[in-house]
């Protein structure tokens, strides 16, 4: 393990404000060098995690190690770490090179020194070109790239992000994602990432964490916690599953491992309730009884050699290989 990637470590780490604890004793610990999400709802205390770590709310109880030793009451410039905000925070009167180089001047460095390694910075996001321009002459998608310069010039052993993308048109959004996955390669640094979405979580991360009512409820590769969610939360958030209630007990199931049949038997007989055009594919939502919703997605073309409506009656059918038994 090198310098760039010592491992980050949340021992029994909680924040209460007043009353109400946002994080209930979580522990977990990241993979050094890897691409981590924070994933769930508002609310979940996946941002009050992000701000512990970077030392901007207080710890009220545990400790955050890095390397094995405390930062938890290190100051946020003492810690290791660097924070890109979600509002990217810039200075509107600022030069985008002296934006990137603020952090060092604080720091006491001379201008010619920081202004510098801010160039060398801009250079890597592909900003070299942009310098002397004011924030508010920058596209949306630079001005993040600018913000992660200057989050980055401090050498960090771990970047925190804190939903990075929202601000972003789609469009701009998955092409930004590829960036800074990409960048975090190149990099081979920490990064954790909070989202409260399924799919960007999905498509950068090593590692998902999926957060609920303060406390960790799975944590795992991202292919791990979408084929085999432990809970019925993670399996409904982290979306394409099903939960169905049988004698056996809740399984989850992918939606696109369920078939129908027309006016068949199959494991569960419904109504359909809504049929969803989404290109490769139709969604099909069936009602079966005790009021539980069934969603199937079907090939396009499968599904318009033979197609169904609001109202008609369906079977509905799986592999039992494909159901996967639910913790809680």
């Amino acid at each position: 393990m090198t310098a760039t990637q010592q491992q980050l470590e949340l021992v029994s780490v909680t924040k209460r404000y007043g009353v109400t604890v946002a994080v209930d004793a979580i522990d977990h610990k990241f993979q050094p060098g890897g691409y981590a999400c924070l994933l769930g709802p508002s609310g979940c205390g996946k941002s009050s995690t992000l701000r512990m770590i970077a030392g901007h709310e207080g710890v009220t109880d545990g400790a955050i190690l890095l390397g094995g030793a405390d930062i938890s009451y290190l100051s946020p410039a003492k810690r290791g770490t660097a924070m890109m905000f979600q509002n990217y925070a810039l200075f509107p009167h600022l030069s985008v090179i002296d934006n990137v180089a603020f952090s060092l001047k604080m720091r006491g460095d001379d201008r010619s020194g920081r202004l510098r390694k801010a160039g060398e910075m801009l250079e890597l996001v592909d900003l070299s070109a942009l310098g002397d321009r004011l924030p508010d002459q920058l596209s949306g998608g630079q001005q993040q790239r600018v913000a992660l310069a200057r989050a980055l010039i401090t050498r960090p052993q771990v970047l925190l992000l804190d939903e990075p993308l929202s601000a972003l048109d789609p469009f701009l959004r998955i092409r930004m994602r590829g960036e800074l996955r990409k960048l975090q390669r190149e990099l081979g640094i920490s990064f954790i990432h909070v989202t409260h979405g399924q799919d960007e979580a999905l498509a950068l991360a090593d590692e998902i964490v999926v957060m609920n009512n303060a406390v960790i409820e799975q944590a795992g590769s991202a292919r791990i916690v979408f084929n085999a969610p432990k809970t019925a939360f993670v399996a409904q958030f982290i979306g394409g599953h099903n939960v169905i209630a049988l004698p056996q007990g809740r399984f989850a199931i992918r939606a696109d491992a369920v078939g129908l049949l027309h006016r068949g038997m199959g494991h569960l007989q419904g109504s359909i309730l809504a049929v969803e055009y989404q290109g490769a594919h139709v969604s099909v939502l069936a009602r079966v009884a005790g009021d539980q919703d069934i969603s199937a997605l079907v090939p396009e073309a499968t599904f318009f050699n033979d197609p169904l409506n609001p109202g008609d009656q369906v079977g509905l059918t799986w592999d039992d290989a494909n159901l996967h038994k639910l913790t809680a």
